[in-house]
């Protein structure tokens, strides 16, 4: 099967810029395509200084949801946003007073990469931060989720009175042992890649030799691992690389009740657009909403109540989605929902994952009225369990009830749901400019049809 190779250079133009991010793609791309991915055949897509966070995702989603492995190289710098003091990976025309609208929320990253396969995906980066967000660095994680493999560095900021852009040296090297013959196992990879920029005086990074493993099912998917303090590096005083810790399952999973019974699946679900230009057409997707058609869901597996509890249940759910098995799929995840709402509380990070997944499988389904009132109601859950409405998962909720509203057929069922999305919006606006204003405005011409 053919690997996908997704390369992401990206730095702000000006005077904000610390990394010539860019600078790193001939060398990578003169390494085989098959090299970079590890496997026999690959496609290469490239993302050289992108301008918008929108077109990134498209491209990400993409590669997210293409079978096989997926290897993504990531050179650029970290900024966090005035509002939320999340890290964004900088962009073009991203300034400080910009962060929140025109960089990537690195949250993103994991969002397009949580139904992947374990072991099926691999990040590695040469980030540099900013003073705010090497502060932030010292007590957080740099996540892209439980199973994906990170390697890689983030470089302190410069001394002082050093202005000079720096070069995203971690991954040139990266790519100059892959030129020279051969692919050495990742481990072996980082080792050496760091050597090497450590032989040249760079040290006081953040190493991020991270082998995530995939989460147990009563472990928070959002949790942040403990983490070794970090100190910056300064003129006077050198560093050899640390690694960060790397969290590991610490608990027994739970095991859901028997599925006491299989509805017969619904009908293949339709490729949904990833951007509609026409103003009142379905909502632009936000992020985790990957087409059931395009998604690696791996072979098919035995869906008996006995194998259900054993594994990864993430890949038996993929696996049913993609033959077609919907309503297999979404009984084996609300019985893991179950489970989390006994063993940790409806409130709890675990049982709005599972929601959060049942509202993922209605999409694939084709069953956008579904999908709508699950986002809706996981978004509730979470403003009434007092997250802000500006949080990350808050945002991610409702803009992807909006969406999936935006897709319902029937306009009296859509209507029906119209008032309570649009009270919604009015607690959450959210990152898209006039989005209360399109829910209106689209529940108005609903109104008019019969």
């Amino acid at each position: 099967m053919p690997g996908t190779v997704l390369l992401l250079a990206a730095s702000p133009m000006g005077k904000g810029c610390l990394v010539d991010a860019a600078s790193v793609l001939p060398v990578l791309a003169a390494v085989p395509p098959p090299v970079l991915a590890g496997a026999e055949t690959a496609n290469v897509v490239e993302l050289a200084d992108p301008l918008e966070p929108q077109a990134v995702l498209t491209r990400l989603r993409a590669a997210a949801a293409a079978p096989g492995p997926l290897t993504v190289y990531v050179a650029g710098q970290l900024q966090l946003d005035r509002r939320q003091r999340l890290p964004h990976l900088a962009l073009a025309r991203t300034t400080p007073a910009t962060v929140r609208y025109t960089a990537l929320p690195w949250h993103w990253f994991r969002e397009e990469l949580r139904l992947r396969p374990a072991g099926a995906t691999t990040v590695l980066l040469d980030l540099h931060a900013d003073a705010e967000t090497w502060e932030w660095l010292r007590g957080n994680a740099l996540d892209c989720g439980p199973a994906v493999t990170v390697y890689g560095r983030v470089a302190p900021p410069a001394g002082r009175g050093r202005r000079a852009v720096a070069a995203p040296s971690y991954m040139k090297a990266v790519a100059t042992i892959l030129r020279s013959g051969g692919r050495p196992g990742l481990d072996r990879l980082h080792q050496m890649a760091a050597a090497r920029i450590a032989g040249d005086g760079e040290t006081g990074d953040l190493v991020l030799p991270a082998r995530a493993e995939p989460a147990p099912p009563d472990q928070s998917p959002v949790q942040t691992p403990a983490r070794t303090p970090v100190q910056a590096r300064t003129p006077t005083q050198a560093r050899t690389p640390v690694p960060v810790p790397v969290p590991l399952p610490t608990s027994t999973p739970m095991t859901p009740p028997p599925m006491t019974s299989q509805p017969p699946s619904p009908v293949p679900v339709p490729r949904p657009a990833d951007f509609v230009p026409d103003r009142l057409g379905p909502w632009p997707q936000p992020p985790g909403g990957t087409p059931a058609a395009d998604v690696d869901m791996g072979a098919d597996v035995d869906m008996d109540a006995g194998a259900a509890g054993e594994g990864d249940p993430h890949a038996d759910i993929s696996a049913a989605v993609r033959s077609g098995r919907h309503a297999e799929a979404d009984a084996l995840a609300a019985r893991w929902e179950r489970a989390a709402v006994v063993a940790h509380g409806a409130g709890s990070e675990e049982a709005f994952h599972w929601a959060e997944v049942r509202a993922d499988l209605a999409m694939f389904a084709g069953d956008a009225e579904g999908s709508c009132r699950i986002w809706m109601g996981v978004a509730g859950a979470r403003l009434d369990a007092g997250q802000p409405a500006d949080a990350p998962a808050v945002e991610a909720a409702v803009d992807r009830a909006h969406h999936q509203w935006g897709r319902i057929g029937d306009a009296a069922r859509a209507r029906e749901l119209g008032p309570a999305l649009t009270r919604l919006r009015g607690r959450v606006p959210g990152r898209h400019e006039g989005a209360l204003d399109h829910v209106q405005e689209h529940l108005r011409q609903l109104q008019t049809q019969g």
